[in-house]
């Protein structure tokens, strides 16, 4: 096969596009999945700080 024809056939196949849609896709996916992670950490941390500090006052107050 000639390099010409090989040419020709990698700008008719579609598979390459599709592969990089599906990269596309999945990188935005994990960026949401960041961003959700790291807001609900901050939530999380601030949520037991709270409830490390009534515990630890209940501990002091008896």
């Amino acid at each position: 096969m000639s390099i010409r024809k090989h040419i020709v056939d990698f700008l008719k196949a579609e598979d390459g596009p599709t592969a990089v849609e599906y990269a596309v896709m999945v990188a935005l996916i994990i960026v949401v999945c960041i961003a959700a992670i790291t807001t609900l950490g901050q939530s999380a941390n601030e949520t037991f700080t709270i409830a490390g500090d009534a515990v630890q006052a209940g501990n002091n107050a008896s």
